[in-house]
């Protein structure tokens, strides 16, 4: 027989999910990649200072680090990264190029045989020398990379090229010694696709004020018996076109993916291969993302769907895909394939992340590693919604609800339950629809989310992205606001206890809706852009420094913009309790931001807390940050709507 149900208050309901282990549980594999017959990708260690390290997983099915602590395989390339990587394998071994963190220099490694080697210099200037995307070419000698190097103290002096680092280590202390294969005529590039023949290199590159999902050009040049690059030319893209990919197929022919319909699609020498309302591409936030991956046989691994992505096989010939068999219903996009596998990273509502291998001559798919274990019982699980609500104007919103749900509690009759309403970051962004023991912690406590991909989320065509052109802080606001009264009116959520809680465009959002509504009783902003004049004008990197054009308007032509939806300018009307939680080395979002909001928030008897972290930047990745957070964010929404949960330390909260 199972346990009795238990009727107790939402918000008090025991639960197995502590913050301890939804912390433990943070972060993804990512960065897949063959090495020979092997797979390697790059992995979270939250428990060792948040560090990533690289997995191997050996043609026996075995696995292992390729690095101990405290090697960090990550790029701070345009602050986000992307792919840190390359390796292939020789006689005696495999041979690896790694961007280190704390330097962010190329290392040099042989497993087994000493330590990593440096390739590259430290430089004094600014933030020195960054490197992302590496492609070992050892019958070359060096390895072909992009290179952000800056050239002043502020963040946007700054440029990137295409360059090709020598493998013997002579430039280690020699930036001269760095060769350029590129000019910087562009602001930023991404790290160059070898053709098979090693004839001709493709990339992508723009400029400001445009962001990677706005327009991109797809530029092509000739491999020069040297290994320099000669005429090259743009073959597609253009200031409205988005080209999210670009790589070769083995006969030679460009494949890219373009948003030119309206939705990323697939095209080969510019003839689309599958024209369908879905989107095979996404926002660039990473270099080196992948939605696609050619095969041998000229079938194309892709990434595909419509608020989802799903991992299929694309056959050019007659524009079919099909899918993978699995429970997986969400994919990163990081792909590769060797011959006719494919690796992918996958997860689905009741799995976190896994690796995933998929032969296309069988269509057998299975986990090969960081395979999903159930840390307590999958009971305790959220039951996700996949609803569509409406907005103002008739608009659709889509969002994904979260109710609370526990196998052996319900809440008392006649008593609906607190909701807490989620803005993912970007804005250019989604949230996916996989496991989350984040969300868990509060569902399993009695406490619903709902996670609302608001207008200028990606997944859904250009169309519903361009919904935020110059209305952000208006749309995202309106949109949030109109899921959490529908959850009201409709009898889900408790009108008297709804929240709204943001991470980064996130935290902008939740900040914004505090300063703007009066439909929440209290707000998590967690390292968020609060105020657009300062943020606009030089408190931030230079991948976002003029982002803000295209999601505000121009500074010079509507300068009120700015401080007419800044909630620093109308700290006056937060009225709710807020947490504010903020990493003290963020360079996208600095910690500058907060304080100007908390001091003209100072002396005006609103309950709040401001929890600032050491050594963490923009996204929390320490075991006991997350910790601290997460209880914390608890502790608040238990003090605002009068919930009893259980061995939660309590947040301090000033006026």
């Amino acid at each position: 027989m199972g346990q009795p149900v238990q009727t107790l208050a939402y918000g008090s309901w025991p639960s197995p999910i502590d913050a301890a282990l939804a912390a433990a549980h943070d972060g993804r594999p990512e960065d897949v990649g063959f090495v020979g017959e092997e797979v390697w990708w790059t992995a979270p260690r939250p428990t060792e200072g948040g560090r990533r390290t690289l997995v191997r997983r050996r043609a026996d099915g075995t696995q292992e680090p390729v690095l101990p602590a405290p090697w960090n395989v990550r790029s701070r390339v345009i602050e986000y990264g992307g792919r840190p990587w390359d390796a292939l394998m020789k006689d005696d071994g495999p041979l690896l190029v790694f961007v280190n963190f704390a330097d962010q220099r190329l290392y040099a490694y042989e497993p087994g045989g000493g330590e990593p080697r440096p390739l590259t210099p430290v430089s004094p200037v600014g933030g020195g020398l960054r490197w992302v995307e590496p492609h070992l070419r050892a019958g070359h000698g060096e390895v072909w990379c992009v290179l952000e190097e800056f050239t002043g103290d502020a963040p946007t002096d700054v440029r990137r090229v295409l360059a090709a680092v020598p493998l013997d280590g002579s430039a280690a202390d020699d930036r001269d010694a760095v060769r350029e294969l590129t000019d910087d005529r562009h602001r930023f590039v991404t790290g160059p696709r070898l053709s098979p023949d090693g004839r001709r290199a493709a990339w992508l590159a723009w400029d400001h004020p445009r962001m990677p999902w706005d327009g991109t050009e797809l530029i092509v040049a000739e491999v020069g018996p040297e290994g320099g690059f000669q005429d090259a030319r743009t073959v597609a893209g253009g200031p409205e076109e988005s080209i999210a990919q670009v790589d070769w197929a083995p006969d030679g022919a460009l494949l890219y993916a373009s948003d030119r319909t309206g939705w990323w699609n697939l095209y080969r020498d510019g003839q689309p291969l599958c024209a369908r309302e879905e989107e095979f591409g996404g926002p660039l936030w990473k270099l080196g993302r992948r939605w696609f991956a050619p095969l041998d046989s000229g079938l194309v691994a892709v990434l595909h769907g419509r608020g989802d992505a799903t991992l299929g096989i694309l056959d050019p010939e007659t524009g079919e895909v099909v899918d993978a068999v699995g429970e997986w219903t969400e994919f990163a996009a990081t792909l590769a394939a060797h011959g006719e596998r494919i690796v992918a990273v996958g997860a689905g509502p009741r799995s976190a992340y896994e690796v995933v291998e998929l032969d296309a001559r069988t269509g057998r798919t299975r986990v090969i590693g960081a395979p999903h274990e159930d840390a307590v019982d999958p009971a305790y699980y959220p039951q996700p919604q996949v609803r569509t609500f409406t907005g103002p104007d008739g608009r659709d919103i889509h969002a994904h609800l979260y109710p609370p749900h526990h196998p052996g509690c319900t809440g008392p009759d006649g008593e609906l339950p607190p909701y807490v309403i989620w803005a993912h970051g970007g804005p250019t962004s989604r949230s996916p629809l996989v496991l989350d023991l984040e969300i868990a912690y509060f569902t399993s406590r009695g406490i619903g989310v709902a996670e609302v991909n608001y207008g200028g989320s990606t997944g859904h065509g250009r169309e519903y992205r361009d919904r935020l052109r110059e209305q952000w802080g208006v749309v995202d606001v309106e949109d949030c606001a109109a899921v959490a009264l529908a959850l009201a009116e409709e009898g889900t959520a408790d009108r008297e206890r709804l929240a709204v809680r943001g991470g980064s465009a996130g935290g902008w959002t939740a900040a914004a809706s505090l300063a703007t509504t009066d439909v929440y009783a209290c707000g998590t902003v967690i390292y968020p852009i609060l105020d657009l004049t300062g943020w606009g004008t030089g408190e931030t990197h230079d991948f976002e420094s003029r982002y803000l054009e295209s999601l505000i308007g121009p500074y010079a032509e509507v300068p009120a913009r700015y401080a007419e939806r800044s909630p620093t300018e109308h700290a006056d009307r937060v009225t709710a309790p807020f947490l504010l939680l903020q990493g003290l080395d963020d360079v996208i979002c600095p910690p500058v931001q907060c304080e100007r909001f908390l001091a003209r928030m100072a002396g005006r008897g609103v309950p709040h807390a401001y929890l600032a972290f050491e050594g963490e930047g923009h996204g929390f990745r320490r075991a006991e940050t997350m910790v601290r957070a997460l209880e914390s964010e608890l502790s608040l929404y238990a003090q605002v709507f009068g919930l009893s949960p259980r061995g939660i330390p309590t947040l301090e909260l000033t006026e």
